[in-house]
């Protein structure tokens, strides 16, 4: 298992590990990650490591057996052996880029409080895939009040519930498509706000800024029809 240091900290950039396993594809297991493995629609961060005279570049990171993080590299390289003590760092501007359109995506499902089929994230946009029989009438509107509640500068935090509290508050889960993992007995909520201020609260693993002034300008781009009930809402970051 691999300790996931993203989860407790989105904003670290690189961190001390040991080489735990070198997988059968010629990935690298540590025993704890700054890199977010690709789940959730949110790609896998890319970034470097480095260890006495060696240096590599990873393209991205997944999931792997018995939940470790696996570091894919860029390239057919000299690997580090298990046990190498190395230092990681992300890709940073890439990773906080992708912090910021994941957040805004929350978002956009308070604008549009539909149910959510499907979604990816990328560096400068990201979508969601809304039960969404019509299209919006005026697109417009929903990015000035998108926007307008980036600018409420709300802080972005996160807690945790047991498998029960979820079974007991279903309204939790937004999305159709992937629900939230069971098994471990708790699962991680995002809740953007606080208290009587809370614009959204719902289960998610991935990386969030602290406060979504972060996010600063977005702009709602195409909505296409993707079948008889499903919308696709583009999201785009301005700068």
């Amino acid at each position: 298992m691999t300790k996931l240091l993203f989860r407790d900290d989105a904003y670290l950039r690189d961190a001390p590990a040991q080489v735990v396993a070198i997988t059968s594809e010629g990935g690298i297991v540590l025993d704890q990650s700054v890199f977010y493995p690709t789940s959730g629609g949110q790609p896998g961060d890319s970034g470097h490591v480095v260890w006495d005279n060696g240096r590599l570049e990873i393209a991205t990171a997944i999931k792997g057996e018995g939940d470790t993080v696996v570091l894919v590299p860029a390239e057919p390289a000299a690997l580090p052996p298990v046990g190498t003590a190395l230092t990681q760092h992300i890709a940073w501007d890439r990773r906080h880029r992708l912090m910021r359109v994941h957040t805004a995506l929350h978002l956009l499902s308070v604008v549009i409080p539909l149910p959510v089929s499907g979604g990816s994230i990328a560096a400068d946009k990201g979508r969601l895939d809304f039960d969404m029989p019509e299209a919006p009438a005026d697109k417009d509107a929903l990015n000035e009040t998108l926007n307008q509640l980036i600018g409420c500068n709300f802080a972005v935090s996160d807690e945790w519930i047991t498998d029960a509290d979820l079974d007991a508050n279903p309204g939790l889960v937004k999305t159709m498509s992937v629900q939230p993992p069971r098994g471990s007995g708790h699962i991680r909520l995002v809740r953007i706000g606080q208290g009587d201020d809370t614009a959204d609260l719902q289960p998610c693993g991935g990386t969030h800024v602290a406060n979504t002034a972060e996010i600063r300008t977005v702009r709602i781009g195409k909505i296409e029809k993707k079948g008889k009930q499903n919308r696709r809402v583009y999201l785009h970051l301005v700068d």
